[in-house]
């Protein structure tokens, strides 16, 4: 059985009841560029950047442990 449901992003947003944001999200942009654009003393990008850098490393972390994991028990199985 196969079932195709073709709906916008926006009509998918309102069926599942969850809020628009994309007006908050424009403004935060606008926020970032106008920073970047005027050279903001203190203005640091990869510090905008750091917290996404540090989950994705955890996660990746996470990720190979996981996999250690399950190759450690598959190995210890065979045995």
């Amino acid at each position: 059985m196969k079932i195709s449901i073709d709906m916008t992003p926006e009509e998918m947003r309102t069926l599942m009841g969850w809020p628009d944001v994309q007006g908050l999200q424009q403004e935060m942009i606008d926020k970032i560029r106008e920073q970047m654009n005027a050279g903001a003393e203190g203005y640091d990008p990869l510090s905008l950047m750091q917290p996404f850098f540090a989950q994705s490393a955890s996660s990746m972390e996470s990720f190979q442990k996981m996999f250690g994991n399950l190759m450690n028990a598959y190995t210890k199985k065979g045995d």
